[in-house]
């Protein structure tokens, strides 16, 4: 399953759509681009596959695997990219800002039963990042 992740860059933090099958999940913040630097900057846009994995701290998430520079990026709950984000994605309900949201539980536990869902269907689940313009 290939999931779709459309960015928009701020000064302050970046702004996404998730999509699934022309379906939108959620929408996400991260940190801004500052040139892949760990903990301060989003990952760069590219194709990685996704897997389920638990967090001492935040508990069953995402992992985004294979990030060139990077280790340990996870898909996981916040609502202020800035105070709670490493370098991590996190899914809101709606965005109030650059790189700010709310709702972020909710829109995680929707957004992992769609992930587990097409684990159990298809084995293997993809998320390709773009930007919004070409």
């Amino acid at each position: 399953m290939e999931w779709i992740l459309v960015r928009e860059y701020f000064p302050n933090g970046s702004n996404g759509s998730l999509w699934c099958g022309g379906q939108l999940i959620c929408h996400t913040i991260e940190l801004p681009w500052l040139n892949n630097s760990r903990k301060v900057s989003c990952i760069p846009e590219g194709r990685y596959e996704l897997i389920k994995h638990y967090s001492q701290k935040f508990g069953n998430v995402l992992l985004v695997k294979n990030v060139i520079d990077r280790d340990h990026i996870l898909i996981h709950t916040a609502n202020n990219a800035s105070e709670e984000l490493q370098g991590c994605i996190a899914p809101v309900i709606c965005l109030t800002g650059e790189g700010q949201g709310i709702s972020s539980k909710k829109a995680f536990m929707q957004m992992m039963s769609i992930a587990n869902l097409s684990l159990m269907k298809k084995g293997t689940l993809f998320l390709t990042i773009k930007n919004t313009t070409p």
